[in-house]
């Protein structure tokens, strides 16, 4: 996919002044360091002193150690899976090749390379994701917590190929400063969870190659830092980042300039990414867990450092946290919102460990939970290693006294019934500046699911790059459980990341069980949505009305994965299996529309549910098609069964 001339004139008029101007100033940088690229300073004496406490690695939960080198050993021999590529080539990676298309990104000065182009580069997510080196991080893991030199010597192994395969400024791995940020957290704990190995300090701190990768990242991050509309999770990913390393890696002249400015930058992003409800900005959740991994990191290694912290930082942290725990199923499952890429901030467990009960457990160990948290059942690793080195503090500020519901900044409602009914309302915002970058066109769509399983389901995401047909329909109104009218999305795309028109949407009512809101994407026309919960009747009632003309109308509803359903005029039979026992419930549609069952459908995209990025499976949507007519609404009840 590369990006017209047209698209670069909608980006700019996306941008202001200050914006503008700073990337002006980045051409130049660039342009200047192409002809004379900076130097790594010689420094001598480095030692690195942000090791783990004592007992630390003994406190990690037997279960949780024994995943992590279950997975350990799968990458010892080679085997990954990276956004739905199962790869067995990682004991000897080619740094620069993607496996899906087969195709090897060009050589040359990096911000010259056409990364946008999976025709000249493959699918950049799967070149990037292996040298975010987080794989590296579960393997010193296994060293830490076994003492297995094997794992500590593929480590070293595979960070000196990549040194040697990627110098400073030339190639893919040196154009985006989320991946450069990402990876100075990852050799921060590589170098953290090598301690006590004897080859550690000879890789790292003693080693001039390390050293000078080190430092030109840090530079490349003060250089070239995201700006104005692009200032959404990858400021965060490039503040954590640099901040983790002038900590950890405090060896060069610049390090305490560089520290300080990573930290003000950091507090600052922060809450600008961040509602006062502790909602991330973005409204898409996954970003909200990426975001807040790489803050609980960061303030980790400047609390390891005896670096001051302003309260904010602690304070928006306690507040995500807060705020995750307010909005995850009985399941632990937050909602599927906007976005998600699979990022993490910081991995050092093994797969089965549940991202989500990592994160609340780590907030128990950091903020202490509150009486209406829900139950953390599961183990991790990473939980014990961020709490040895984050320093408790008492919360500044009265935190709920009860699970909150309504999100009035961010526009989310939850409901919740008996048998763990949950439902989640989307009045919010369209997305987060002015491109809205990672937002969908889903105002007022809704999400239902029943202990934990996806009956009224977000599709996801699916992709990014290389596949426009797939990334517009994820991402569309009738991707959504919402009302499209005359076959428009609600907002308008100027490209994959980029969003000129917003929708613009209202709460009118959440209290109890009820919630209304309305938008006014089809201009010209206004469409409202009800939305009540009967929770002695197990039944959902949703209301859609449009103040305006005749036009065309669909009305989407999308099944999770897990649901069979059956259709017979206007009603629907749903059918599921929740851990052996049958489940059931009926979806009433409205009669005024005509109703279709679709599944897997490719031209165009329609019936289709993905899981995680890169992957995707055949799902049931039901679309009814017929016409508004300003004064009767369209009525959809749902009814669960025993």
């Amino acid at each position: 996919m590369t990006m017209s001339v047209g698209w670069y004139l909608r980006r700019l008029s996306r941008m202001g002044p200050q914006e503008v101007a700073g990337r002006v100033a980045d051409t130049v940088r660039r342009r200047r360091w192409r002809a004379t690229p900076p130097d790594c300073p010689n420094v001598t004496g480095a030692r690195f002193t942000a090791v783990l406490p004592a007992g630390t690695i003994a406190a990690v939960p037997p279960d949780a150690a024994k995943r992590l080198v279950a997975e350990a050993d799968l990458l010892m021999d080679g085997h990954a899976e990276f956004f739905g590529v199962v790869r067995d080539d990682l004991a000897d990676p080619d740094w620069w090749f993607d496996p899906k298309t087969g195709r090897r990104a060009p050589e040359g000065y990096a911000f010259d390379v056409p990364y946008r182009s999976e025709d000249a580069v493959g699918d950049i997510k799967q070149i990037w994701e292996p040298s975010r080196h987080q794989y590296l991080t579960q393997l010193a893991a296994a060293y830490a917590l076994t003492g297995d030199e094997r794992y500590a010597e593929r480590v070293a192994e595979h960070l000196r190929s990549w040194w040697e395969a990627n110098p400073p400024l030339r190639g893919v791995h040196w154009l985006s400063g989320i991946e450069l940020g990402i990876r100075l957290m990852s050799w921060v704990w590589v170098r953290r969870l090598l301690e006590g190995w004897p080859g550690a300090a000879a890789l790292f701190e003693d080693n001039p190659v390390a050293r000078n990768q080190i430092w030109h990242h840090q530079r490349w991050l003060a250089a070239f830092p995201s700006r104005g509309s692009s200032a959404n999770n990858h400021v965060i990913a490039e503040d954590a980042g640099q901040l983790a390393a002038a900590c950890a890696f405090d060896w060069f002249p610049e390090s305490a300039r560089w520290r300080t400015g990573a930290l003000r930058s950091l507090e600052r992003q922060l809450r600008a990414n961040t509602y006062l409800s502790g909602l991330n900005r973005e409204l898409a959740t996954e970003y909200h867990g990426l975001v807040l991994e790489l803050g609980l990191a960061a303030l980790a290694e400047a609390d390891a450092a005896g670096v001051q912290v302003p309260a904010t930082v602690r304070l928006v942290l306690l507040r995500m946290t807060d705020a995750l725990a307010a909005v995850v199923d009985n399941r632990l499952r937050p909602p599927r919102q906007g976005d998600a890429d699979d990022g993490h901030g910081l991995i050092v467990d093994g797969a089965g460990t549940d991202r989500w009960a990592s994160l609340l457990a780590t907030g128990d160990a950091v903020f202490g939970r509150l009486d209406w948290w829900p139950t953390v059942t599961g183990t991790d690793v990473r939980t014990p290693l961020l709490a040895a080195l984050i320093k408790p503090a008492e919360p500044s500020v009265p935190r709920p006294a009860s699970r909150p519901t309504h999100f009035a900044d961010a526009g989310m409602t939850i409901l919740r019934g008996p048998e763990e009914i949950w439902v989640r309302c989307d009045g919010g915002p369209h997305g987060f500046l002015s491109i809205a970058a990672h937002a969908h066109a889903d105002a007022l769509s809704v999400e239902v699911r029943h202990d934990g399983v996806d009956v009224l389901a977000d599709p996801g995401t699916y992709c990014y790059h290389g596949q426009p047909e797939w990334r517009q329909y994820f991402r569309s109104t009738l991707g959504h459980n919402t009302l499209q009218l005359d076959g428009a999305d609600q907002s308008v795309s100027g490209g994959p990341f980029l969003w000129t028109r917003h929708a613009q949407s209202r709460v009118l009512t959440a209290e109890g069980a009820r919630w209304s809101a309305e938008h006014d994407g089809y201009q010209g026309s206004v469409h409202r949505r009800q939305v009540e919960l009967a929770a002695d009747e197990q039944e959902l009632r949703i209301v859609d009305e449009v103040d305006g003309p005749r036009r065309e109308a669909r009305l989407a509803f999308h099944l999770g994965p897990a649901i069979t359903a059956e259709l017979a005029g206007n009603q629907a039979r749903l059918t599921w299996t929740r851990d052996g026992e049958d489940r059931s419930a009926v979806l009433d549609l409205p009669a005024q529309l005509s109703w279709q069952a679709h599944r897997g459908e490719t031209e165009p995209p329609l019936g289709w549910y993905s899981e995680g990025f890169g992957r995707k499976e055949p799902a049931t949507t039901l679309i009814g098609t017929g016409t508004t007519d300003g004064t009767e609404g369209f009525t959809t009840v749902l009814r669960f069964r025993g």
